[in-house]
């Protein structure tokens, strides 16, 4: 699956992406969040897989592979903004908000806002061609607990 990964940062641009693809570019996002605060831990590791499962429809063993998968991609992708390029050219906005939900609700998932999990997902939504109002509104959405 990271030679997948690697080959959607490198290949040249083509419309969609697989499933697969899309579901380990979202778990390296989720992963590079939850190490953004230098806290990392089993319950963040638990959400993630939680989160995949959910937007994914995938079993909880599928969902930990791909979570040890995207560790391992996230500790070696390249920078932030390279990946978030492909994602922007690959998928629709309507995906690119569910991205932006799905990364504030690991944000969100220990009641704490950390500044450095905030500026990523601020750099990330505007990487990703997504306005300041739809992560707001994604990010009330999750408090929420409407997604």
């Amino acid at each position: 699956m990271f030679r997948a990964l690697f080959d959607l940062l490198t290949a040249p641009a083509r419309p969609g992406l697989s499933a697969d693809d899309a579901t380990l570019a979202l778990a390296v996002l989720l992963v590079r969040l939850a190490r953004a605060d230098d806290h990392y831990d089993t319950p963040e590791r638990a959400h993630i897989d939680r989160i995949l499962m959910r937007r994914r429809g995938i079993s909880h063993p599928e969902a930990q592979a791909i979570r040890t998968e995207a560790e391992t991609a996230e500790r070696d992708a390249p920078d932030t903004v390279r990946f978030t390029r492909v994602l922007k050219e690959r998928i629709a906005y309507e995906d690119r908000i569910e991205v932006i939900e799905a990364l504030w609700d690991v944000a969100l998932s220990d009641n704490e806002r950390s500044p450095g999990e905030e500026a990523l997902i601020r750099l990330v939504a505007n990487l990703l061609g997504v306005a300041d109002r739809d992560s707001a509104l994604a990010r009330q959405r999750i408090a929420r607990g409407e997604v």
